[in-house]
């Protein structure tokens, strides 16, 4: 029984550990603001994807416009 709540204790530390993150100072942030660290680090290409994706799946929203399925926009 002892090295189950020995583990337990473990994890429950590990686990109050990793809540413990602090956001980033103000001289990190410029690391942030670089292209590569974006979720598009290419806009016209993540674009070009939803224009696609609007037309074949005759849906749009959530990317800001509205149009057909026809991809005349």
């Amino acid at each position: 029984m002892r090295p189950v709540a020995s583990l337990a204790l473990l994890l429950a530390v590990a686990t109050l550990a990793s809540c413990a993150w602090a956001p980033p100072r103000p001289w990190e942030k410029g690391e942030l603001a670089k292209p590569a660290m974006q979720f598009d680090a290419d806009r016209l290409e993540s674009r070009i994807q939803e224009h696609v994706y609007q037309s074949k799946e005759a849906a749009s929203g959530g990317y800001g416009v509205g149009g057909g399925g026809c991809g005349c926009n």
